[in-house]
């Protein structure tokens, strides 16, 4: 049985382990998924593999942009919590990570995945106790302009910009704002058909709208997804660093315009499993009195 992409993921997503360690494992069965299971747990992997069931959603993100500014790299690795996002073992092997990223212009994290990342990282999490992984990895490559990052302070928001034209300083200026505003869109057109409906149907949803003649609800309709559409998209809102000026004023006074822009934000989209632990203590304690 051939080791397709989704036995692979499939694996990764039952297991935690690294991509290569699973598709090594399902190379050894022929694609005999609880087969590869079973062997996984028989090996020295299974410490980490325990490890790694526990939800990793806090970390750090990191960027790297080319002396000229023709490329840069952004990437995510989380760990279980904020004290081992500090730590300097883990944040040695963010570097080592970013560099690996950045010299092989890597577009996602297969694309540096190898046996001796995958043997650190397993190591790391053997030694400090916690679940890491690399969790993405993106590339902004101008082709006739530059690229400009901005990482917030606190390693947490981490933007790359693309311009046609413009400066590295200017690029990471617009970084900085979608730091701070969070734009969904680069311009309103771009903003996909399903979030506007989304949009509409909570319009309609809301109180004011209740009993309004469909000329007069189809006006204030229009309105506000204009609104919204105004509100999320990068080139619509005001500047912060000059409010009197939109950030497509700014690019466009600078003779340049925005291609795209990459936002990673530490933990973003994953779910945290909530820990309560009075009710563990006390599942604990009502089952050493059972014993």
């Amino acid at each position: 049985m051939a080791v397709t992409a989704t036995l692979v993921k499939e694996l990764r997503d039952r297991t935690s382990l690294g991509m290569m360690e699973c598709k090594r494992a399902l190379a050894e069965t022929d694609g005999d998924i609880d087969l590869a299971i079973e062997n996984l747990r028989k090996a020295s992997g299974l410490k980490a593999a325990k490890k790694a069931d526990r939800t990793a959603a806090e970390g750090v993100v990191a960027a790297k942009v080319a002396d000229d500014g023709s490329y840069a790299v952004v990437l995510e690795v989380n760990s279980e919590t904020d004290f081992v996002a500090r730590d300097e073992g883990f944040l040695g092997f963010v570097g080592a990570v970013l560099n690996k990223a950045f010299d092989a212009k890597a577009k996602n994290v297969e694309a540096i995945l190898s046996d001796d990342l995958e043997k650190t990282r397993s190591e790391l999490v053997q030694k400090i106790g916690e679940n890491i992984g690399i969790r993405r990895v993106d590339l902004a490559q101008a082709d006739s302009g530059v690229v400009g990052a901005y990482v917030h302070s606190n390693n947490r928001i981490a933007v790359l910009v693309q311009l046609s034209g413009g400066t590295v300083e200017l690029a990471k200026d617009v970084a900085m704002h979608i730091a701070a505003v969070n734009p969904q869109v680069v311009n309103p057109s771009d903003m996909s058909e399903d979030l506007v409906n989304k949009e509409k149907d909570i319009i309609k949803a809301q109180p004011d709208m209740e009993g309004k003649p469909e000329a007069i609800v189809e006006k204030m309709m229009v309105g506000r997804i204009n609104k919204f559409l105004k509100e999320n998209s990068l080139v619509e809102q005001a500047f912060v660093k000059d409010p009197e000026v939109t950030v497509g004023n700014l690019v466009k006074q600078a003779g340049a315009e925005i291609v795209r822009f990459v936002r990673f934000e530490v933990g973003e989209g994953i779910e945290k499993k909530e820990e309560d632990f009075a009710a563990e203590v006390a599942a604990q304690v009502a089952a050493s009195k059972s014993s």
